[in-house]
C-alpha cells in the first residue's frame, strides 16, 4: 500500500522501482495506490506505473480490507 503523493520520490517512481526487481526480491508483490487524485487519468497513470488497484481518498476501512483480501486471494491462486 503506497500513497502516491509522497514527497521526494512519488509513489509512481516507487512502484516502478519495485516492479524492476526480480520476483524473488519482491518485484511481483501486490500493490495498492492510495491517493487524493480521483480522475480517470490518475487511475490510468497508477495502473501503467505498476499498481494493481487505485483507491482514492477518503477510503472506508472495510473497502481497504476487502481490497487487500482480494489481492491476497489472487496471489494464492497464482502460486
Amino acid at each position: 500500500i503506497s500513497d502516491v503523493g509522497m514527497p521526494g520520490k512519488d509513489g509512481y517512481q516507487f512502484i516502478r522501482e519495485v516492479r524492476s526487481l526480480m520476483a524473488a526480491d519482491g518485484g511481483h508483490i501486490p500493490a495498492i495506490a492510495l491517493t487524493a487524485f480521483a480522475r480517470s487519468e490518475d487511475r490510468t497513470r497508477a495502473m501503467l506505473a505498476g499498481y494493481q488497484v487505485h483507491m482514492s481518498k477518503p477510503i472506508e476501512p472495510h473497502e481497504l480490507l476487502a481490497t487487500i483480501a482480494s489481492l491476497a486471494g489472487r496471489m494464492k491462486r497464482a502460486d
